[in-house]
C-alpha cells in the first residue's frame, strides 16, 4: 500500500508540474501588462480548447496529489 501511494503521489506531481508549464498565462506580453484585469472584467469568454483541458487536468492532479500525501502520511 505504501509504495502504492507513493508512485500515485510521484505521478501526480510529475504530471502536475508539466500540466503547469504547457498552460498559457493569463495576460500574455505587454498588452496584459497594460490593460490589467480589464480583459478579465470585460471579456466574458469561456477557457475553449486545450486550456480548458489543462485546467480541468490540473484540478484532477492537484486532487489525486493531496489525497495521495495525505493517506500516506496517515498509513505511515
Amino acid at each position: 500500500m505504501h509504495t502504492l501511494l507513493t508512485i500515485l503521489l510521484m505521478i501526480a506531481a510529475l504530471g502536475i508540474i508539466t500540466i503547469v508549464l504547457l498552460q498559457s498565462g493569463k495576460s500574455e506580453g505587454l498588452s496584459g501588462a497594460i490593460t490589467g484585469g480589464a480583459e478579465q472584467l470585460f471579456g466574458k469568454q469561456k477557457a475553449r480548447g486545450i486550456d480548458k483541458v489543462l485546467h480541468r487536468t490540473t484540478v484532477i492532479l492537484s486532487i489525486v496529489f493531496f489525497v495521495s500525501a495525505f493517506l500516506l502520511a496517515f498509513y505511515v
